[in-house]
């Protein structure tokens, strides 16, 4: 939010728009490279149901996401001038965030594995705080600069050091469990030539491992993994597009002034979204045990418990978000003159979206992958026809009643999918104890 400010009232619309339409155009592309193998890596690694090393799933995951990740960054900076043309993204810029793809998508992936292994410390760390004020460090730079050629670096660049700390947290905790003789993901792969059934595997490839025993367990762990996350690649792609398909809608229909308008009077979501990753980043671990060991009980706790944190912390700043959108043009600079209405629509849908809770989530924890894939289709279908039928008339407006609309469907359709076959439901008998402290520290652990 803070650097959307900061483009915002120290550049024209203009460049603001073309800045925010490059942002949603590589990271919607980094979603669909990175083949959503962030929650397989994490489902495989959380289930305890891995019979590989550590080291075989999070090469099995990022090999592919490395391999798509480069050959997409060449297409897309030989294609920047049909980019540009389609768009109004600089070349420069284009070719200079190709560059950037392939660690952004990897830096997802290693992340996600330190998930996978139970700590949240890196995900907290790193891309809730390193990540965030280095890009608004390095904006500010430019800033007092007045270099806007330098602003997609800027926005870019953190990215590599997130990459090599991911990386070196990983080595140092599998390297420290397969030293204490205690590493997980070391249970019974199918045996090999010479190798007793029920033997142990050590964590870190150095360690007993010939070169064809690695290859072994990365090729065991790749089938166990893609058999999950296969069905959710193209969800996950579907689902990047959809975060941010409006911005380039809006940019290619109406220009980067009207662009500029919506990315900034919608940034605010990230609010929400930000509480909603935390949690779902912290009860994703034990939902997936929950749903893979059929313990109904204990997701429908976790799952009521979670709804009721998320309205509790989010409705109070959409609300008070939607009674302060008079002021908001005012705050973002001048040309935001349709920010008021587009605040107003985003407060009243991500209210809706807060009380279903993480439908999707549980929806996918359960199994359901080939049916999430279904509703997010759906949704995104229902935010292009929207709008392509109102941004040419209506502008930023337009996009955020489409985007609106998408946002509902996309949470309504899990809801009543989880309802009639799990009666799961986002209110129950849990929700009454969700805010006593015990509930909290359960919820948490």
């Amino acid at each position: 939010v803070a650097l959307v400010l900061v483009v915002t009232r120290s550049f024209p619309p203009a460049t603001a728009g073309a800045l925010f339409t490059a942002m949603a155009l590589c990271l919607m592309t980094a979603g669909v490279v990175r083949l959503d193998a962030s929650n397989g890596l994490v489902h495989a690694l959380a289930s305890g149901t891995e019979h590989a090393p550590i080291y075989a799933y999070v090469r099995a995951a990022l090999y592919p996401v490395i391999a798509l990740s480069m050959a997409t960054a060449v297409a897309v900076y030989l294609l920047a001038p049909t980019v540009t043309a389609v768009t109004g993204v600089p070349a420069g810029w284009v070719r200079l965030l190709s560059l950037a793809l392939p660690f952004i998508a990897c830096a997802d992936v290693l992340v996600a594995a330190t998930r996978g292994l139970g700590a949240m410390g890196p995900t907290t760390y790193l891309l809730g705080l390193v990540q965030p004020l280095t890009q608004l460090t390095l904006i500010c730079l430019a800033t007092i600069i007045g270099s806007a050629s330098a602003l997609p670096l800027a926005w870019a660049l953190p990215y590599v050091p997130i990459l090599a700390l991911a990386a070196l947290w990983l080595h140092r905790h599998t390297s420290a469990l397969a030293e204490s003789g205690r590493p997980p993901g070391t249970r019974t792969p199918p045996p090999g030539p010479g190798e007793p059934p029920g033997a142990v595997i050590p964590a870190m490839p150095g360690a007993g491992h010939t070169h064809g025993e690695r290859a072994r367990h990365t090729r065991h762990a790749a089938r166990e993994l893609w058999r999950h996350t296969g069905p959710r690649a193209v969800a996950g792609g579907i689902q990047a597009v959809f975060q941010r398909l409006d911005i380039v809608i809006v940019a290619v229909l109406a220009g980067p002034v009207e662009a500029a308008c919506y990315t900034a009077a919608t940034r605010f979501k990230i609010i929400g979204q930000l509480a909603a990753q935390g949690l779902a980043h912290a009860v994703q671990p034990r939902l997936v045990s929950a749903l893979t060991g059929h313990d109904l009980h204990t997701a429908r706790r976790l799952y009521q418990v979670t709804t009721l944190w998320l309205v509790a912390l989010t409705w109070p700043v959409w609300i008070g978000y939607a009674a302060l959108a008079p002021w908001l043009p005012a705050l973002l600079g001048t040309g935001y003159q349709q920010g008021a209405q587009v605040a107003v629509v985003l407060a009243a849908t991500m209210m809706v979206a807060s009380a279903c809770g993480m439908a999707d989530l549980a929806l996918i924890a359960a199994g359901h992958t080939t049916a999430s894939l279904a509703n997010t289709t759906i949704a995104i279908t229902v935010t292009v026809a929207a709008d392509i039928a109102l941004v040419p008339a209506h502008g930023a407006l337009g996009a955020a009643l489409g985007w609106s609309a998408g946002v509902l469907v996309k949470n309504l359709l899990p809801l009543l999918h989880l309802h009639r076959t799990y009666r799961l439901r986002p209110f129950g008998r849990h929700t009454p104890a969700a805010l006593r402290p015990r509930a909290w520290q359960e919820g948490a652990a």
